[in-house]
């Protein structure tokens, strides 16, 4: 049985990917999340299993749901669910991702010099990084949406801030969005990305101790983040004052 503070991340996750959607469609074990201004967004039309459900069941009730789509994702909220559903997935074809569950549990640092920007100080530089994700995308369509579709995670929370890190000349080098919900004391710090060009200067530690600092000026004593099982950043936030409290699953397929 997942902690108390887990469960309640868990529900935050459900909540916001429900308040984000344009449509959902309840499923066994979850629901589909639906976006059509965002087609070429796996994040906004996707299947979200919340509850326990028949792991052998769960690739065709996955087709049935996004059958219209060119891709699948698959995103599994718990752990001893995702486990138990990995191994029908990949038979189905889908390749398996493993998410850490990063709840802040040091001291919240002081400082930080990063303000609210909205998506237009971030576009360029967000479109270039996802330029330089996706080098193989030559459909300018994919990387618009996937640069828009920020916008509309403002439906996904009571509280939605954009938090920015700017150079001496103006740029925004760095950026995180940050999720509060003051009633349950929960918030979440979510896509930390810094420019190619301005890596290794600090910028990020600004933007995500600036998030840490709203966060708990707005009570929320729950804050965590999500971070790939196998990338390196989990490092740099385990230094920063977060350990791993749970795990969360991700299944995705062409």
């Amino acid at each position: 049985m997942p902690s108390s503070e887990l469960q309640r991340i868990y529900a935050f996750l459900s909540a916001f990917a429900r308040r984000q959607a344009a449509r959902t469609v309840d499923l066994p074990g979850g629901f589909a999340v639906y976006d059509d201004t965002f087609v070429h967004s796996r994040a906004n039309n996707q299947v979200v299993i919340d509850k326990d459900v028949d792991s052998e069941a769960l690739p065709a009730i996955a087709d049935e749901a996004l059958g219209h789509l060119p891709q699948r994702l698959i995103s599994v909220l718990d752990d001893e669910v995702g486990m138990a559903c990995a191994e029908p997935l990949i038979r189905a074809g889908y390749t398996h991702s493993t998410y850490l569950i990063m709840l802040h549990a040091g001291p919240v640092p002081t400082g930080g010099h990063a303000e609210e920007v909205d998506l237009e100080a971030i576009r360029i530089p967000l479109t270039r990084r996802w330029q330089d994700f996706l080098p193989d995308v030559d459909d300018d369509e994919v990387v618009r949406h996937l640069v828009d579709r920020r916008e509309a995670r403002r439906r996904g929370a009571d509280v939605v801030h954009f938090i920015g890190a700017r150079t001496e000349e103006g740029e925004v080098a760095s950026w995180a969005d940050l999720y509060l919900d003051p009633a349950t004391g929960t918030a979440q710090i979510e896509d930390l990305i810094t420019s190619e060009t301005h890596l290794g200067r600090g910028y990020a530690g600004a933007v995500l101790t600036t998030a840490l600092r709203r966060a708990a000026d707005a009570d929320c004593g729950t804050r965590f983040l999500i971070a790939d099982a196998a990338d390196w950043p989990r490092h740099w936030y385990e230094r920063r004052g977060f350990s791993v409290i749970g795990y969360a699953h991700g299944f995705e397929r062409d």
